[in-house]
């Protein structure tokens, strides 16, 4: 029971910190036109959507204009439909520059799991303990909210969504040490821990077949761009929207002053003139906001995944759980299946810590990284050499492109106040919000964050003043209240 060498550098997080703080700032640029096709979005019917309003007229104005329409984006509609129905809706327009959810969101690996307490200690020592509880209690907010939409809507199998919970497994000795710390504070803090499990080496190798320590905790996975569909369908059935695919945008010009839809959004198929602008593409956010280039903004980082078959049923491998490992450089997961003897097919992402500059300022989710892939290859047959055919071709290979900030925390709010933009030029951009930078960690927070850019703009087009809900840290905050 001797772990095996896996195929990946380990203890690479602070070097990979260390050279995202030293990243120059990427060209301006949109998404690739022609970028790797995703199992999510590319298997057939997967997303109906895909060419949704690529054509014809653009409506002349709206009163929310969101650019993007991946989880961020659509979450945004959501919540404008959830929290607004009782009074008249808002007019809302969703652009995107590629196919529907094309982004990050239709390119992840799939995973839906909340934070239960690791880095709980980085957290602390920067933010202080009530900012560490609170981005705990922002991903349990995310996964609640997402769970309770999906079984409201009866569509659990329409989105195979999957309880198995999750695994960390740890490489290295430090690592361990590092969560075991993480763990106790929380633990201190007042986190229910009751659900965590923490399994020796001995026990993960007569459950999972794997030769390291664990901890297990709860957590889901599903099929991203379908959970986004449902919830675009939702928000559209409570509020003029309408979603516009093939549509990049190009820049953004002020009406005047005096004009009640106070921006202008200008594609190459026409203007929409609009109130609000919630910037949702994440990763290419300083393509319309400048000052978010560099290291001191959100970094374009490429993250590349494989589905690879196994060899043996999903039964062998001890159940459904989602993993990450390596410092979380590495997660992975079995997709359902449909009978006992079917061979699961394992979503796999990671191995761009072996690249010195990990990914960082790539933008191009048109090629994969050979040396990545190479790692990624290697990886599962080498951690289960009986489970996996050696050598054997993925299934499907793609790339995409997350957007990572220095503290790996997204920006929330009124683009005006941005806290890394070294300026405050809030009149400029009054109206203009942004959720963004989720350094790889979206899933469990995408949703909580595009929550509060919704109720900011209600109580802004209702002149009230907004509250922040007890939930969101305040170090997320653009313009901390």
């Amino acid at each position: 029971m001797q772990p095996t060498a896996l195929p990946v550098p380990t203890s690479r997080l602070q070097r990979c910190q260390d050279n995202l703080q030293s990243t120059e700032a990427a060209d301006e640029c949109l998404p690739a036109q022609n970028p790797t096709e995703s199992f999510w979005l590319n298997t057939p019917n997967a997303n109906p959507l895909a060419k949704e309003g690529s054509t014809g007229d653009l409506p002349a104005v709206a009163d929310v204009c969101i650019i993007g329409s991946g989880i961020t984006g659509v979450s945004v509609a959501y919540h404008l439909a959830t929290q607004a129905q009782q009074e008249q809706p808002l007019k809302v327009i969703i652009l995107e520059a590629r196919d529907f959810c094309s982004g990050a969101t239709g390119r992840n690996g799939g995973h839906l799991t909340p934070n239960a307490f690791i880095d709980f200690c980085s957290l602390k020592s920067r933010f202080g303990q009530e900012e560490a509880l609170k981005a705990l209690d922002l991903e349990s907010h995310t996964a609640n909210g997402i769970l309770e939409f999906i079984s409201s809507q009866n569509i659990e199998q329409a989105v195979d969504l999957v309880a198995g919970g999750h695994i960390t497994m740890f490489i290295t000795e430090d690592e361990f040490l590092r969560a075991q710390e993480d763990y106790q504070a929380a633990r201190e803090a007042g986190v229910d821990l009751s659900s965590v499990d923490w399994l020796n080496k001995e026990e993960m190798f007569s459950t999972y077949g794997v030769p390291y320590p664990g901890v297990k905790f709860g957590g889901h996975n599903l099929w991203p761009v379908k959970l986004v569909t449902h919830m675009y369908h939702f928000a559209k059935s409570k509020l003029p929207l309408s979603l516009h695919t093939s549509t990049p945008v190009n820049s953004i010009s002020s009406n005047g002053g005096d004009s009640p839809h106070r921006w202008k959004v200008h594609t190459s198929r026409g203007s929409v003139s609009c109130s609000y602008v919630v910037h949702a593409i994440n990763a290419y956010a300083s393509h319309l906001l400048p000052r978010l280039r560099g290291s001191s903004g959100i970094v374009p980082t490429r993250g590349q995944i494989v589905a690879v078959r196994a060899s043996v049923p999903l039964h062998q491998f001890g159940g459904k759980s989602s993993w990450d490992a390596n410092d979380g450089f590495e997660y992975w997961f079995p997709r359902p299946v449909g009978s006992t003897s079917e061979l699961p097919l394992f979503i796999l992402g990671g191995g761009r810590e072996v690249e010195t500059h990990f990914e960082h300022g790539e933008t191009d989710d048109s090629k994969c990284n050979e040396a990545v892939g190479k790692v990624l290859r290697g990886f599962l047959p080498t951690l289960h050499p009986d489970k996996f055919e050696s050598g054997r071709e993925p299934v499907m290979e793609w790339t995409g492109i997350m957007g990572f900030t220095s503290s790996r925390d997204p920006f929330v709010g009124p683009v005006g106040e941005s806290h890394n933009s070294g300026s405050s030029d809030e009149m400029n951009y009054k109206g203009h919000f942004i959720a963004a930078g989720y350094s790889g960690h979206g899933m469990p927070r995408a949703f909580a964050c595009a929550e509060v850019i919704a109720t900011m703009i209600i109580a802004d087009s209702r002149g009230q003043q907004w509250n922040a809900p007890n939930w969101l840290p305040q170090h997320y905050l653009t313009k901390p209240t």
